[in-house]
């Protein structure tokens, strides 16, 4: 499954069938640590430069909809 960005894949394959940005193994979650933790955009992708500002904002995205009950659109292929 893929969000609408295409950034945000679930593979029951990947981390558990967990949220992860682009099949890398980067859970969403993690994203949502370093954000939590106080992080900037800009020091998560100077940290970990396979990572890009849509990526992070693709986790933001997936967290709203999640919590708000808003489906998330899925994408076959």
């Amino acid at each position: 499954m893929n969000n609408s960005s295409g950034r945000i894949t679930i593979d029951p394959t990947i981390c558990h069938g967990k949220p992860v940005i682009r099949g890398m193994r980067w859970p969403v979650e993690v994203i949502l640590d370093m954000l939590s933790a106080g992080m900037s955009t800009e020091e998560i992708i100077s940290d970990h430069p396979e990572l890009e500002k849509e990526d992070i904002q693709a986790a933001l995205n997936f967290a709203r909809l999640s919590v708000s009950g808003e489906t998330i659109q899925q994408e076959n292929g």
